[in-house]
């Protein structure tokens, strides 16, 4: 077919219709007729743009607003001084982010089941999944809150400094009401998402975010109630977020049909639900664990105190522009994974060229951000003239881990997108603690790089991990791709559902 016979869609000249109008159908068959001429580019580059920041827009919102609680929780701390940023940087990723990591595992796999419930139009089950979903977070909740209670004694067990363990404890036993508050909000989240219901948890998140930042100053400037108030008022924000995502759940016309009320049902099926949370949360800890691992190692080098602030600015800043990341990449398993359902293999891989351009873009801007702004940014959370000039230090490490982390999420979504999960969890194992945490504890402690020795070790990490995406990636055949998925969508959606749902 002639390429011109789609000019007036393609370029607005002489008819009504908007890019936005095409379909995905429209644009495989475009593609099909190779070469295709650089003038149609723009538009087609401005078609894919505007479906994936349709797709990632309200996720990203949610996922950096949420991330920025605990971050402005430790800009304050920062100001109560270098021992008490230690022991909550220390508490929030060594305490804190073991059960950010089981937690938000856990509830990708109640967004896998209630997506493929919603699908099947099981929607009553939803909301059963939903309630199961909670105990078992709530029962990992209780687990946790014993590591919490007795941080202390396991930071010095692994050879942090006495003063820094203990006050990440008082920091970790002021977050236990946390705790169980994201027990309840995770699960909530995934179960509004599996129903495209992004818009309002957006705004919820901007709005308890706002209102943290003033409770933050009032209770640890005002009311000077130190550590513990600043660990208390994070707690009471995620308390704040959990009331309006339950409240919104009751009372919403959006789930009359998936939320049908309490119910014993909850209690049956619950073991198979409990092998698949296992199985999601081990998948996502490892990519979770191995950041917070390097902050956890740099508290046993040479004056802790100083490594462990100057790396946790810095992995705060990494850890912002990774949720950011995480929405593009979510974005972009939807696109791939839609795409070859639907038998579009070019606009799939065209998908892939669009977003991954688009997160090179964002990344070269925020490392240039970081660059030039690297002492301004070490001074949002501390005064202390040697950890501002140990953060300056590391932020070219900084922002190479940026600009990397601005391809590598990416083609993770794609490979998630493609079905390639069990490949992609052997590289991550492999690059991130077969070679790249080993070269860093090597540079770490062997040398007198240090602290930035640790960090080259992640690099060299996840530089391996990106090249192997890329050659994966690379090296697709997208048709067939699209083979493989029309093979896996034979297999009922509903059949699988009902593994977890037949007791409903």
């Amino acid at each position: 077919m002639d390429t011109s016979e789609y000019r007036p869609l393609l370029l607005g000249h002489d008819s009504h219709a908007r890019i936005s109008d095409l379909s995905s159908g429209a644009i495989e068959e475009f593609l099909e007729n190779q070469p295709v001429e650089f003038r149609w580019w723009p538009r087609l580059i401005g078609w894919e743009s505007r479906i994936l920041w349709i797709l990632s827009g309200a996720s990203i919102v949610i996922s950096v607003f949420n991330f920025m609680l605990s971050f402005v929780t430790l800009m304050f701390s920062g100001h109560l001084g270098a021992t008490e940023l230690a022991g909550a940087s220390i508490a929030s990723v060594g305490i804190q982010g073991l059960a950010y990591g089981i937690m938000l595992g856990m509830a990708s796999a109640l967004q896998t089941v209630c997506g493929q419930a919603y699908g099947a139009k099981k929607y009553s089950a939803m909301g059963i999944v939903l309630q199961r979903a909670i105990i078992l977070h709530l029962g990992a909740a209780v687990l946790l809150t014993f590591v919490y209670w007795y941080s202390g004694t396991i930071l010095k067990a692994i050879g942090q400094a006495d003063s820094t363990a203990e006050q990440g404890q008082v920091f970790s036993r002021g977050l236990i009401l946390q705790l169980y508050a994201f027990a309840i909000a995770c699960p909530m989240r995934r179960f509004l998402q599996a129903q495209n219901i992004v818009n309002p948890l957006a705004y919820m998140s901007v709005g308890v975010f706002l209102l943290h930042i003033l409770l933050s100053w009032l209770v640890v400037y005002v009311l000077d109630y130190g550590l513990l108030g600043a660990a208390l008022t994070l707690s009471l924000s995620w308390w704040i977020l959990v009331i309006l995502n339950g409240l919104y759940i009751l009372l919403s016309p959006s789930c009359k049909e998936t939320w049908t009320g309490f119910s014993i049902k909850s209690f049956k099926g619950v073991w198979p639900y409990f092998k698949l949370t296992v199985a999601s949360a081990v998948m996502l800890c490892l990519e979770i664990w191995y950041n917070q691992g390097l902050v956890i190692i740099a508290g046993l080098l040479p004056n802790p105190t100083i490594a462990l602030d100057s790396i946790s600015i810095c992995m705060n800043y990494f850890s912002w522009d990774i949720e950011f990341m995480l929405g593009l990449s979510a974005a972009a398993s939807v696109r791939v994974s839609n795409e070859l359902g639907a038998g579009h293999p070019r606009v799939a891989k065209f998908s892939v060229l669009v977003v991954t351009g688009t997160s090179i873009i964002i990344s070269l801007i925020f490392s240039v951000i970081i660059l030039i702004f690297k002492v301004e940014l070490s001074k949002l959370f501390t005064t202390d003239s040697s950890v501002i000039e140990a953060v300056s230090g590391l932020t070219p490490l900084l922002a190479i881990s940026v600009f990397l982390n601005g391809i590598q999420p990416i083609l993770s979504g794609v490979a998630i997108g493609s079905g390639w999960q069990a490949l992609v969890a052997y590289v991550n194992l492999a690059t991130y603690y077969i070679i790249g945490l080993p070269i860093g504890c090597v540079l770490g402690f062997k040398t007198s790089l240090q602290v930035a020795g640790i960090w080259w070790g992640m690099v060299i990490g996840v530089l391996l991990q990106t090249i192997t995406l890329i050659i994966l990636t690379a090296r697709t055949n997208w048709n067939v791709e699209v083979e493989k998925a029309a093979d896996r969508l034979k297999k009922s959606a509903e059949d699988e559902t009902q593994d977890f749902v037949a007791d409903v």
